[in-house]
């Protein structure tokens, strides 16, 4: 587990403005909750709680990957709005410490939903 700090920094803030999800033409999310992840040179991140989700929308992925400062990564599969998207998501389900605020939220890749309305 590594700590961010100044060589490799993180900050996660609340986003300021509503975000919606959109595949196929169907919101798949929307919320007033998304946190804002900002992680060392990387494009920043919008991380939703699955509370905002619609129902049934994520299918569990068996693909996994690690991160030293975040920890591991779950993925999942979109089966609403059209033909299911193989890892269009991803959350931290016991992330590290440092970045404990994105426990119960999830993220999306950009080029794998139809938009990202923030």
């Amino acid at each position: 587990m590594k700590e961010p700090g100044p060589a490799h920094p993180i900050t996660i803030t609340p986003h300021p403005g509503p975000v919606r999800v959109r595949r196929e033409g169907r919101v798949i999310a929307e919320t007033r909750r998304a946190l804002e992840l900002r992680e060392a040179g990387y494009a920043p991140v919008l991380y939703i709680p699955r509370e905002d989700l619609a129902a049934g929308v994520l299918v569990p992925n068996p693909r996994r990957s690690f991160c030293p400062y975040k920890g591991e990564a779950f993925y999942f599969d979109l089966s609403a709005g059209g033909p299911s998207s193989a890892a269009a998501a991803w959350s931290y389900e016991n992330p590290f410490p440092a970045v404990a605020r994105i426990r119960g939220h999830v993220a999306f890749y950009p080029d794998r939903v139809e938009a990202i309305e923030s």
